[in-house]
């Protein structure tokens, strides 16, 4: 046994199994201290071959490095303050004077020790870890080109959304330069005929005149009284100031700017209950009445109800009601003529279009349908297959919107047609949401700056959306009213842009933008079934109930 000077006792190695008795053997293969009665138990593991030798003999092998101070002198213990291996002659030496030193075999095992603790948690934790990590990024690759995608579909749908605005404003500019023309035509016209109208007066003054000198009656040629003055002025020179196009020259960064830009913010929609009434002065170009005014009251000959209105001209209303027959009625209450639906069902809902065609819907057979002219035609245009619709209304552009609700009573849209062309659907909201809701009467409307808006009795509410059919805002009455007593079943637009909706019970009017600005009296009847407006914003309102038309002037 070693003496207490021995510096390997300094560091007594215990048996690894036991952890008590003091060893005297060491595997080599599972490098482990051993005791004598620990050995056989070592080897009874048959699991892999074992080489247990003396412990003295382990440490007197080569395999302990040499001393670098006594290269002659294997390493048989570590200077833990130089963190460095030391021979026994290194003990007593100067350098390492006082320093805390153990046996190299137990520092080699608690390096082993060590090391065993790195590679479980490599093994355990780490590893897992990293693998848990990296199976994440596939899942993450494909999410984000599902994104890219829905990015990529929402850009084109904003293009196209854009390219519609765009088509739409350059159908309203070639109206307006159509309507411009059609002036300027007429007051040329208008110039043309009284010139030649007066030409026609000068030739025959003229060969007045020469028959005169030829004539042998001194009484005719005494009695002359010259008649030419009126002659001597030209008519003043109708001068025709040509309308000019001033495109807005954008460039390709405003452009993109315009366009819009990459950004995680979701698109908000707006729904709100205005609980402002503007004021009319500050949003008014035209003022109120104080009391809307009745102008006139149409008796039809609809014994079992009024449905629709619709203003051919400021002198007549086209009608439809509880019958196959649309009539046409002048503002004296004379019937001119009536037309019967081509199926001979009660007519949906009827308009008309800027070529002063009567457009209507057929809602039994489920189609659209065109009466051309005075000439009494009926053209079946559309017959949307699994579709059944509804409200019918002609924009400036010479376009027609249609509302319509599904087949299967799930869904309802706004389509808009060029001819019998489908052009547009409008039917969600930019959160994917439907703008409205399936069953209960609709009907709609363009107003002045091309939006779009629809009565929507179901959703208790007028719907408005752009021309590209993007969402601006819901009205659900005004403030001093509940939701629910709310029922909009027809709507119009004026000049203004403003836009006016029967309800059951009143008539109102919004502005553009959803903010309550008055009532129209209406007399107290009840069941303003069906509005429209003259050109000069008169409004025409059919009552069910009394099967009425009355013209009522609510501007100054």
């Amino acid at each position: 046994m070693a003496s207490a000077m021995d510096p390997l006792c300094q560091d007594v190695i215990r048996c690894t199994l036991c952890e008590s008795a003091v060893v005297p053997m060491y595997c080599e293969v599972c490098h482990i201290d051993l005791c004598k009665d620990c050995v056989e138990k070592h080897l009874a593991d048959k699991s892999k071959l074992h080489n247990v030798v003396s412990l003295k003999q382990y440490l007197s092998t080569s395999r302990n490095p040499k001393c670098s101070e006594h290269p002659d002198t294997t390493c048989e213990l570590y200077c833990e303050n130089c963190e460095c291996p030391i021979c026994v002659h290194c003990v007593s030496s100067k350098k390492h004077k006082h320093h805390d030193y153990i046996n190299f075999k137990k520092f080699l095992q608690k390096k082993q020790e060590v090391v065993r603790r790195d590679l479980r948690e490599l093994e355990q934790r780490i590893y897992p870890d990293f693998q848990k990590a990296v199976s994440v990024i596939p899942i993450q690759k494909a999410e984000q080109r599902k994104h890219s995608k829905k990015l990529i579909t929402a850009v084109k749908m904003h293009g196209k959304a854009l390219h519609t605005e765009i088509d739409i404003i350059v159908k309203r500019m070639v109206t307006e330069i159509n309507d411009i023309e059609a002036q300027h035509q007429t007051a040329l016209d208008k110039q043309e005929n009284a010139i030649n109208h007066t030409i026609r007066q000068i030739t025959q003054t003229i060969q007045d005149l020469k028959n005169l000198l030829e004539t042998r009656d001194v009484s005719l040629v005494s009695g002359y009284k010259s008649r030419i003055r009126k002659f001597r002025k030209l008519p003043p020179n109708l001068n025709v100031i040509p309308t000019n196009f001033n495109p807005v020259k954008i460039s390709n960064e405003q452009l993109l700017k315009q366009f819009g830009t990459l950004s995680p913010i979701p698109e908000v929609t707006e729904e709100r209950k205005h609980s402002m009434q503007r004021n009319e002065s500050s949003s008014q170009a035209r003022p109120f009445l104080d009391v809307s005014r009745l102008i006139t009251n149409i008796k039809t000959e609809f014994k079992f109800g009024l449905y629709n209105v619709s203003c051919l001209s400021d002198e007549a209303i086209w009608t439809s009601g509880f019958s196959s027959c649309m009539m046409l009625y002048n503002l004296n209450g004379e019937l001119l003529r009536y037309v019967e639906t081509k199926s001979g069902n009660l007519p949906g809902h009827i308009v008309m279009t800027r070529s002063k065609d009567l457009l209507y819907t057929d809602n039994e057979d489920e189609s659209i349908n065109l009466v051309s002219g005075t000439h009494e035609q009926i053209q079946t245009l559309i017959r949307p297959r699994g579709w059944r619709p509804l409200g019918v209304y002609s924009t400036s552009s010479g376009d027609f919107l249609v509302i319509m609700d599904s087949d299967d009573k799930k869904q309802t849209k706004v389509l808009r047609y060029s001819g019998t062309t489908e052009t547009q659907i409008i039917q969600w909201d930019g959160q994917g949401k439907p703008l409205f809701i399936f069953g209960f009467a609709k009907d709609l409307s363009e107003n002045r700056n091309s939006d779009i808006c629809v009565a929507d009795k179901g959703a208790r509410a007028v719907t408005v959306v752009t021309a590209a059919g993007r969402f601006r805002f819901r009205y659900f009455g005004p403030s001093s009213t509940s939701r629910e007593s709310f029922e909009p079943t027809c709507i119009t637009t004026d000049s203004q842009a403003n836009i006016l909706i029967s309800d059951k019970k009143n008539i109102q009017i919004i502005d553009q933008d959803g903010y309550f600005l008055r009532y129209i009296d209406n007399s107290g009847l009840l069941y303003p079934q069906s509005l429209c407006v003259d050109s000069r914003d008169n409004l025409f309102v059919a009552y069910f109930n009394t099967s009425e038309v009355k013209k009522i002037q609510y501007y100054k």
